[in-house]
């Protein structure tokens, strides 16, 4: 199996320091900006960012089409804060999203950026609590059957998965955590 054709979308947001966890992970990471970088890796994480500003990215670059389809024919996909976003179904506001994650998130459901604050996230099958970093950082109000909640803080689902499809809606890249990539990697890619 190869895990070295991580893709990281590079288009907006926090995209060097999801490439810097894989690297310091072992893996090699790739910049995806184009339809052929898409076409050579075998996952790809959308970073924290605006999320508004990371769709018009999308299709301003001819990316929807190819990402949707790369994800409906089961490439893993992992999507942190704005990340999350773009993958949701429903979102309150905003330019429409990719609607592949059967969710309905809340853009800026904590506040703004003077409300943003770090946790400690239990999740679930890991030994330890996860840090976490919520910028203002998304509600995700409601999921589908489908669709696991893996950690929460209070009452709210902030990590999610759906077959192929993570979502957070905190940072563990910038708290420095490793584990949600290594789990993203190793048990998501090549199922």
């Amino acid at each position: 199996m190869v895990r070295d054709r991580i893709g990281v979308l590079v288009l907006q947001g926090d995209f060097a320091e999801h490439l810097k966890i894989l690297q310091r992970c072992g893996y090699r990471a790739l910049g995806v900006r184009s339809t052929q970088d898409l076409e050579i890796v075998d996952a790809l994480i959308i970073p924290g960012g605006e999320s508004t500003t990371i769709i018009k990215l999308i299709d301003r670059f001819g990316l929807r089409d190819a990402i949707t389809k790369r994800i409906d024919a089961g490439m893993p996909v992992f999507g942190t804060c704005a990340g999350a976003i773009v993958l949701a179904r429903r979102v309150s506001d905003g330019e429409p999203p990719l609607g592949l994650l059967d969710a309905t998130i809340t853009r800026n459901g904590y506040g703004s950026q003077v409300d943003s604050f770090e946790a400690d996230l239990d999740v679930e099958g890991f030994e330890t609590p996860v840090r976490g970093v919520f910028i203002r950082a998304p509600f995700i109000d409601e999921v589908g059957a489908d669709v696991t909640v893996m950690a929460s803080w209070g009452d709210r689902p902030v990590l999610v998965r759906s077959k192929n499809i993570l979502a957070s809606t905190f940072h563990p890249e910038l708290a420095g955590e490793h584990r949600i990539h290594k789990y993203f990697v190793e048990q998501m890619i090549g199922q």
